[in-house]
């Protein structure tokens, strides 16, 4: 049974980490993957996307943290447990109002993402992770079977692994084209922030403005 899955994973599967809500990059190598496999058998990296996201305030690019209960010792991704100790997802919300109230479609979606920073809380950050990008994926309409890993995948091929490639550490290898940001008059363009600011600004036409993204040779 071990094999047999292995086989499929690595023959026919793109492999990701869990990302709070994930820069639009991600979404474009989703939209290209029939199936994808989400590891949470990784050991957790932090300064990484799987807690952070980047949007596009009136100040500029702004980073929001999930604050997560301290380890002593490194945990697989589906260990790593949120800390409410302060009230995180207020300013989360706070912050995205602030910066995409005025945008043309926040009030399409408001309803949407409202539920997760004022209703149920999860324990684990996985599963937080898991459930907006479920919702991001209806949004989206995108007709892709996601799932989490049962265990570590190993010898990904490195076309097929995005874990570690896309990364605030690392600049993209999308050539991206510009779309009108809240700010944006301000600011400047700003590529490749949370996919938020791609469908608060876009809507529907998101998908169809990361179709059109071509990859720098």
């Amino acid at each position: 049974m071990f094999i047999q899955f292995y086989t499929i994973l690595m023959d026919t599967k793109n492999v990701f980490a869990s990302n709070y809500l994930a820069p639009i990059e991600y979404y474009y190598q989703l939209i290209k993957s029939e199936e994808a496999i989400i590891d949470t058998f990784e050991n957790y990296i932090k300064q990484t996307y799987r807690n952070r996201c980047q949007i596009l305030s009136p100040n500029g690019v702004q980073n929001l943290t999930i604050p997560l209960v301290k380890a002593r010792q490194k945990k697989r991704t589906n260990k790593v447990q949120i800390a409410y100790d302060d009230n995180w997802r207020k300013i989360h919300w706070k912050s995205l109002e602030s910066s995409y109230r005025s945008s043309p479609y926040f009030e399409y979606y408001e309803d949407d993402f409202y539920p997760y920073y004022h209703e149920k809380e999860y324990e684990y950050l996985v599963d937080f992770n898991a459930a907006l990008q479920n919702k991001i994926i209806e949004l989206l309409n995108l007709e892709i079977v996601v799932t989490q890993s049962e265990y570590y995948a190993e010898n990904v091929p490195q076309k097929n692994d995005f874990r570690t490639l896309i990364s605030p550490k690392n600049k993209s290898t999308l050539n991206f084209t510009k779309y009108i940001q809240v700010f944006g008059d301000r600011n400047g363009f700003n590529p490749n922030l949370s996919i938020l600011d791609l469908l608060f600004n876009e809507g529907p036409n998101a998908v169809n403005y990361m179709k059109e993204l071509k990859e720098n040779v």
